[in-house]
């Protein structure tokens, strides 16, 4: 019985059904655990047996000897367990990824069955003919929208030429009127300007002097 029958449950005859992607996940992760574990074993057994080797060196050679010979051992067993998990780590991803694969197909597949059962009574005539109705129907709204909004008169229609010439005139007219008002003020008579002078102030220095004149004879007085 080879190695991957025995990771995978045996054997079984040609009709026997496989295991499942995650069964056999499991399976590799379980015995990546088991190896781990079988690691570090080996490192503390290789730990100790040089700690051996290293206490002998100089008292017992034998001994010493004896321990590095198991050191050897356990350092080719540790080596071979790291070859084992690189090959098992680099399964287990494939296995993962061939899963993911075959969940994305599935998934995929039951989208394009639901598309094609969402498309199994339609008819791209039927589909062509009914955007057409819509269409015309969204121009014959257009249309109606248009004549409602149109302005109506009553039957007042009126020449816009006329119109615009007619203000042209009031316009005119409102600035010649303008121009005569201000044409009406030259004639308008200023005020004379005086002709006699007028009275010169006092000067300030005489006042204050009959001031202190009045206040002097007020001074005697008393």
């Amino acid at each position: 019985m080879s190695l991957l029958n025995k990771l995978f449950g045996g054997g079984g005859g040609k009709g026997g059904k496989g295991p499942s992607p995650q069964e056999a996940i499991q399976r590799l992760r379980e015995t990546e655990e088991m190896l781990t574990k079988k690691q570090d074993f080996l490192e503390k057994k290789i730990d100790h047996e040089l700690a051996i080797a290293k206490k002998n060196g100089t008292k017992n050679k034998r001994a010493a000897l004896q321990a590095l010979k198991r050191k050897k051992r356990y350092e080719q067993q540790l080596a071979q367990i790291d070859g084992t998990l690189s090959t098992i780590e680099f399964q287990r991803e494939a296995l993962e990824n061939a899963n993911t694969n075959t969940e994305v197909l599935k998934n995929m597949g039951f989208a394009a069955k639901a598309m094609k059962s969402a498309h199994e009574n339609m008819d791209i005539d039927k589909v062509d003919d009914l955007m057409q109705d819509i269409n015309e129907q969204q121009e014959l709204a257009q249309e109606i929208s248009e004549a409602i909004s149109k302005p109506v008169g009553f039957g007042e229609e009126f020449d816009e030429d006329e119109l615009l010439a007619e203000l042209d005139e009031l316009e005119q007219e409102e600035l010649d009127k303008n121009m005569l008002e201000i044409g009406g003020t030259e004639n308008v008579p200023l005020p004379n300007v005086p002709s006699t002078s007028l009275p010169a102030r006092p000067a300030k220095k005489e006042d204050d002097e009959d001031d202190m004149e009045d206040l002097q004879r007020w001074a005697m007085a008393m």
